[in-house]
């Protein structure tokens, strides 16, 4: 009885955090200021309600149980990408998996194309938001024009009693080559770094929480640009494997993936956080379970032939224990 009660203790310290590429959640109805056609009942995917509250039900089943097997309780702090708008994340959140768990967010519509946005959830019972803004992301194209590409979501918050500052990120796309479309991933991480600096004239030693479909390796010079700051950690280093990743593409892994945090996380004050571990959540009910691609995320689409998965990626978790 003694140790099952301790196991309980200790498990009720663990919150986990997470970020899960959604794979284009998008609603129905075709929105004439972004290129979201493909994703209505006329356009090429056959984009139909049924299939979409499908999905909802889906990515709510998977991240209510991220970290929950060792956590006890679903996840504190959720990064999302490819979201289109306000409503598709209510209607996440009022999916039966997750209906009745005390969530809000914090969404921005940013300037990207296809409309696809980030956004923070939190549990509200473990997080209090102080402040929010877009981060936007400046970048040129060949031309000289204005890329336009998602912002960086930036959220200020009491985490329990604990400030931190979390940066939701989905970067530029390798589409057209990794090497030639280097420069824009740099200039993300550059972004955020210039933002920090200025958070620090006014903070001693902030908590950082970045997050994100980086679009980069942990060992890709846009990541390393980033961990040229000393007070950075990116558990994901050790993660990463030609075996496993966040997501699979031509049958290799990568783990684009990422959450990255301060070393704060690592002192054990009493109403401070320490960092616990780091995981992918690779279970099998999200992956392909036959065929040449078994073992690989089970997709919502192959190009535009419907599967009925959940997404291209795989969520990625740290887990941090509140120190009592």
């Amino acid at each position: 009885m003694l140790f099952s009660f301790l196991k309980r203790k200790r498990t009720n310290r663990l919150h986990s955090i997470v970020f899960y590429n959604l794979e284009n959640l998008f609603d129905t109805v075709d929105d004439p200021d972004t290129l979201d056609d493909d994703f209505t009942p006329k356009g090429i995917k056959k984009w139909s309600k049924k299939r979409y509250r499908k999905k909802l039900y889906k990515l709510a089943k998977t991240l209510s149980k991220v970290g929950l097997a060792s956590s006890g309780k679903p996840p504190a702090l959720i990064g999302v990408a490819e979201v289109e708008n306000a409503e598709v994340l209510q209607d996440l959140l009022g999916a039966e998996p997750l209906r009745k768990t005390d969530y809000a967010y914090v969404h921005y519509d940013s300037p990207d194309e296809r409309g696809i946005d980030t956004a923070l959830i939190y549990h509200k019972e473990h997080f209090q938001v102080l402040h929010s803004e877009p981060i936007p992301l400046i970048i040129q194209n060949e031309d000289g024009e204005r890329d336009t590409t998602r912002d960086i979501l930036y959220v200020k918050g009491k985490f329990h009693e604990e400030e931190v500052h979390i940066f939701v990120n989905h970067w530029p796309s390798r589409r057209d080559g990794d090497v030639e479309t280097d420069y824009k991933r740099i200039k993300a991480a550059e972004t955020i770094g210039h933002f920090m600096t200025q958070l620090e004239t006014e903070l001693p030693d902030p908590n950082y929480i970045l997050m994100g479909d980086f679009n980069d390796e942990p060992s890709s010079k846009s990541i390393q640009t980033l961990m040229q700051r000393d007070s950075l950690y990116n558990p994901m280093e050790k993660l990463h494997s030609p075996f496993r990743g966040s997501a699979n593409y031509r049958r290799s892994w990568s783990l684009f993936d990422q959450i990255i945090v301060s070393h704060n996380f690592f002192n054990h004050q009493k109403g401070t956080h320490s960092f616990a571990h780091a995981n992918i959540f690779d279970e099998r009910f999200l992956t392909q379970w036959k065929g040449s691609y078994k073992g690989t995320p089970f997709r919502t689409y192959a190009g535009r032939k419907y599967l009925g998965g959940y997404s291209d990626h795989f969520p990625v978790y740290i887990q941090l224990k509140l120190n009592t």
